[in-house]
C-alpha cells in the first residue's frame, strides 16, 4: 500500500492534468449541442468496433469446432452413401455399387504432417482406443491421402501417398484402364500413373479415381485429373501426370476407412488357394 501512495505521489501532476482534461471535456459536451452529438458518434462508432473485434475472435475461436462438425457430418454422409442391414443391429453402411464392398468412415485431425520429404507422413488424433490399425486407408475432403503404418492408443501414423512405400492402384474413369499411382514428380501437388499401355487413349482433363478391391480404397474414389500426357519413343507406356485432387500441404480433418466386408471376401478368395 505505502508503494501504491508513492506511485501516486510520483504522478500527482499527470494524474491532476488528466482529472482537469476529465473536467474540460465534461462541460465542454455538456454544454454545447453540436460537440454532445459528435461525442455520442464517436463513442458509438468505438463501441462498433470493440463489438466487430470480439464477432472476429469469437468466430476464429469457433472455427475449429465448425471445421470439425463439417468433417463429420462429412464422414457420416460417406458412410450413409448406401446403407445396408446387417442382422438385429441394422448397421449404416458405405456401400460400393460396383463391387459391393461396404466401407465406414471415422472423423480425425492431422496434427503433423510432412510434404516435401523423400518420404512423408502424417500424425492423426486417433489410435487404438478408437479401433484404429494399420493397413487402413486415410481420404482427405477431396481425395486419397495415405495408408496408417502404426497406431498407439491416442495417436496414429500414416505413410502419405507423397513417398515410394505405397503405389495404389488407379483408375482412368473415361476408360476404365488401370495403372499404379506414384510419387515420383518430388512436387507436393502432383504424381504420376504408371503402367498404362499406349494404345489407351489418354486426355489432359481425364479424371483418375481409385480402382478398389486392396482392403484400402472404395473403387471410384477421387485421385486427381490428368494435367500432361508425354510420351517415351522407347517406353510402351505411357508418361501421365496427374494433378492430386487433395492438397497434402496443409492440414486439417480426414477420414479413416474401414472396409467392413474385407474379411469375408479374404476368406472367400482363400479357398481358391486349397487344393
Amino acid at each position: 500500500m505505502r508503494d501504491l501512495f508513492r506511485f501516486f505521489f510520483r504522478q500527482r501532476n499527470n494524474l491532476l492534468f488528466l482529472a482537469l482534461l476529465g473536467i474540460s471535456l465534461s462541460l465542454l459536451i455538456g454544454g454545447n449541442m453540436h460537440q454532445r452529438a459528435q461525442a455520442i458518434s464517436s463513442s458509438n462508432n468505438a463501441i462498433g468496433q470493440i463489438y466487430l473485434w470480439r464477432h472476429d475472435l469469437t468466430e476464429f475461436t469457433d472455427l475449429r469446432a465448425v471445421n470439425q462438425q463439417l468433417a463429420q457430418e462429412l464422414a457420416e454422409e460417406r458412410t450413409l452413401n448406401h446403407t445396408s442391414s446387417t442382422g438385429k443391429d441394422s448397421v449404416a453402411l458405405r456401400v460400393d455399387s460396383a463391387r459391393k464392398e461396404a466401407y465406414k468412415f471415422i472423423n480425425a485431425q492431422v496434427i503433423n504432417s510432412t510434404a516435401h520429404k523423400e518420404r512423408n507422413y502424417l500424425t492423426l488424433d486417433r489410435g487404438t482406443l478408437d479401433g484404429i490399425h494399420p493397413d487402413l486407408g486415410v481420404v482427405g475432403m477431396n481425395g486419397i491421402v495415405g495408408i496408417v503404418r502404426d497406431a498407439s492408443p491416442h495417436f496414429s501414423l500414416v505413410t502419405s501417398i507423397l513417398g515410394n512405400e505405397i503405389e495404389p492402384s488407379v483408375v482412368l474413369s473415361r476408360t476404365g484402364h488401370y495403372g499404379l499411382l506414384k510419387w515420383d514428380t518430388n512436387d507436393p501437388a502432383t504424381a504420376s500413373m504408371v503402367d498404362v499401355a499406349k494404345y489407351v487413349p489418354v486426355h489432359v482433363g481425364d479424371p483418375v479415381v481409385t480402382r478398389g478391391g486392396d482392403h484400402v480404397f472404395p473403387a471410384g474414389f477421387p485421385v486427381g485429373t490428368v494435367i500432361a500426357v508425354n510420351d517415351d519413343p522407347g517406353s510402351n507406356f505411357h508418361g501421365i501426370t496427374i494433378k492430386l485432387a487433395e492438397d497434402l500441404t496443409r492440414s486439417g480433418y480426414v477420414h479413416i476407412v474401414f472396409d467392413l466386408l474385407g474379411n469375408e471376401r479374404d476368406s472367400l478368395e482363400a479357398k481358391t488357394a486349397l487344393p
